[in-house]
């Protein structure tokens, strides 16, 4: 049987606040990406600890990727889902417009939820790489694109997929919190919010 996890908002939101400092002293974001549909609440959270007085808000963008699978359950009010193996774009950033030129020459922070088998995370920056570059190009540019990556949770385990050697060596990924392999329940998938915190105070702590 899977071991699931609760998560609560209070929790999330004082995830993002232990994070926020590292955040903006080392990775000094001037744009987030949050990959749809785990990276917005946080990505939206963290914009709050990271405003600064007289400064404007970070502007927050977003990517639809899709890898998980439902499996089927003998309790179809419990479904569980396992890593797919094959990422889906579902929504991703409009190539023609002025965003993609708005990447070139940024400090860009992705967000998301977990950082399971990586394959999202490889996947998102990889293809945000090739199309900043491709703007760059258009733009006749020639300023450095940095990405760094924010997680709440860092599953410990074999990661299928891999992220640019330079941004681990230069300590461009922070995961809030590193947990085992089981299967975490964020509030913003609850039907029951209520039930959902219920279950959440009464498991140990993770």
């Amino acid at each position: 049987m899977v071991e699931k996890v609760y998560v609560t908002y209070n929790e999330v939101h004082k995830l993002c606040q232990a994070s926020a400092d590292r955040i903006l002293n080392d990775f000094r974001p001037n744009l987030m990406i949050a990959i749809g549909g785990g990276g917005y609440v946080p990505a939206r959270i963290l914009r709050s600890f990271l405003k600064r007085p007289s400064a404007p808000n970070i502007p927050i963008q977003a990517i639809g990727l899709s890898l998980y699978e439902q499996l089927p359950s003998t309790n179809p009010s419990d479904p569980v889902e396992t890593p797919g193996t094959k990422v889906t774009r579902t929504q991703w950033l409009d190539l023609s417009s002025l965003e993609m030129a708005n990447l070139v020459g940024k400090n860009i922070l992705i967000v998301d939820e977990v950082d399971d088998t990586r394959t999202t995370l490889e996947y998102a920056v990889k293809e945000l790489q090739k199309d900043v570059q491709t703007a760059a190009q258009k733009l006749g540019s020639d300023e450095k694109t940095q990405f760094s990556i924010f997680v709440l949770h860092n599953k410990d385990k074999t990661k299928k997929g891999h992220l640019p050697r330079e941004m681990m060596d230069e300590g461009r990924y922070l995961a809030a919190k590193t947990v085992s392999d089981v299967w975490i329940c964020y509030p913003w998938e609850a039907t029951d919010i209520d039930e959902h915190d219920k279950l959440a105070a009464s498991q140990a702590k993770y």
